[in-house]
Order: C-alpha cells, then sequence, then structure tokens
C-alpha cells in the first residue's frame, strides 16, 4: 500500500534528483523509495562488510522482463576474450 509523504529538501537537491531519476527512466518517488528501502534493511547488512559503493548501487538497476543474464554475460565475455 503507498502512502503520501511530504518532505522539506533544498530546491537544488530536489532538482538534480529529478534529473537523475529522468535519466535513469524513474520517478523521483521511485529513486527515494529504493533508497529508503536500503537504508531500512541496512541494519540486515550490519555483520556482513558491505562496501557502501556496493550498498549504493542496490536497486539502480532494472533488467527488462526478457533479460537473460547467462546470455549477456557470454554475449561480454566473448567479445573481451576472442577477439
Amino acid at each position: 500500500m503507498n502512502a503520501k509523504l511530504t518532505l522539506t529538501i533544498e530546491q537544488s537537491v530536489i532538482e538534480k534528483a529529478k534529473i537523475y531519476a529522468k535519466s535513469r527512466g524513474r520517478s523521483l518517488s521511485d529513486v527515494i523509495e529504493s533508497y529508503l528501502k536500503v537504508v531500512a534493511k541496512e541494519e540486515e547488512f550490519s555483520e556482513e562488510k558491505v562496501s557502501p559503493t556496493v550498498m549504493s548501487l542496490k536497486g539502480t538497476f532494472k533488467a527488462p522482463e526478457n533479460f537473460d543474464y547467462k546470455d549477456e554475460l557470454k554475449k561480454s565475455l566473448s567479445s573481451k576474450y576472442l577477439k
């Protein structure tokens, strides 16, 4: 269930965040929700050593429904090593 939330944020931050979200084909609400999910789950990872860089990337990639990870990996490795 979605709920409405009002935030007070500097205008310049909002503008940059909107550009960031648009460049990734996402809404600002979606970006903020993804970030908050990561923050809420951070304690689950507190025992493991996860770098801030890895944590910042979590949830930033949305693959198409027909995305075949193994096929993409095969193409990438083939182009890298079988030139």
